[in-house]
């Protein structure tokens, strides 16, 4: 029996999506090749992994089991090619990186550059990953380097902070009086564009906002990317929480309005696994970012 590593990482994006779908989005490959990959694993093992439970595919007793098994043995194969690349002192390889949909705060683009300046046979694959979603591809070697936005409190992650981000809840232009003069109870009573996703950070920051006052939110149509949200709000369907240079573009364009009382913020970090800290690739990388943030180290955790 011979365990295909890529298949097997489909069955564990599979698994965690519970959609064949998006697990063949996250991965980049076709949907036919995540479900002949899903299929192969199931071949070799001789297990049935997945069944249909309406739109989601639920994974079997056996599937959850492996499941567990499936993500240690990918991350002992990205700890082994993380070796071999120290035994043949070579410089050269590929990193694959996750970051959100609005880049520009963490300079990314920037430390790609200095990497390439420095370590010209060092290829980037750069994938738009929210928070959550990144999490997931450090995890199982889907994505080595991670922009993440969210305090550090994984100790199988490594955290490098980058900046502190600023949240402001805002709505449409139409609705700036109501906005500006409502309190706690209003804000929340009013239509809200809201993430998808609980683990995102945009969710753990309206907790901290409305939940733990008591206030739940008026939720009307959900996004699981920033950009959507935004375009929903523009459209005047209700308020978000958004990033505070955006609200600020959002006044003084006239087209959004923003409360005076909700404010938030949020650390951005570069994020890589603990256990690939001696990795060449990932040390390099690291070096480039602090060329970029000359400031950077490690946050405690």
């Amino acid at each position: 029996m011979l365990i295909d590593l890529v298949q097997l990482r489909t069955f564990v994006a599979v698994a965690e999506e519970q959609h064949l779908t998006r697990a063949a989005e996250r991965l980049h490959i076709s949907q036919s090749a995540a479900s002949a990959h899903v299929r192969a694993v199931e071949e070799s093992l001789d297990l049935q992994l997945f069944v249909r439970a309406n739109r989601s595919l639920e994974l079997t007793r056996a599937g959850e089991l492996l499941l567990g098994k499936a993500k240690a043995l990918l991350g002992e194969a990205t700890l082994l090619e993380s070796f071999a690349r120290e035994l043949s002192g070579k410089l050269e390889g590929q990193l694959v990186i996750g970051s959100g949909s609005d880049p520009g705060a963490s300079r990314i683009g920037a430390m790609v550059a200095a990497l390439y300046a420095s370590h010209p046979l060092i290829s980037v694959d750069l994938r738009a990953r929210p928070s959550s979603g990144a999490r997931q591809g450090l995890r199982t070697g889907e994505l080595d380097i991670g922009v993440l936005l969210g305090k550090p409190v994984d100790a199988a992650f490594t955290f490098y902070p980058l900046l502190t981000v600023p949240f402001r809840v805002a709505g449409p232009a139409a609705w700036a009086e109501r906005i500006e003069r409502a309190g706690w109870d209003s804000l929340a009573a009013m239509p809200w564009i809201s993430p998808i996703d609980d683990t995102m950070a945009y969710s753990a920051m309206l907790r901290e906002l409305f939940e733990e006052r008591g206030f739940e939110l008026n939720t009307v149509v959900r996004f699981d990317n920033a950009a959507l949200g935004r375009e929903m709000l523009e459209a005047g369907l209700g308020l978000m929480l958004m990033r505070e240079d955006h609200a600020r573009q959002g006044l003084e364009r006239g087209t959004l309005a923003v409360s005076r009382i909700a404010y938030a913020e949020f650390p951005l970090h570069l994020v890589h696994l603990s256990s690939r800290r001696d990795d060449p690739l990932i040390r390099a990388f690291i070096g480039a970012a602090r060329e970029v943030w000359p400031s950077l180290d490690v946050a405690p955790t």
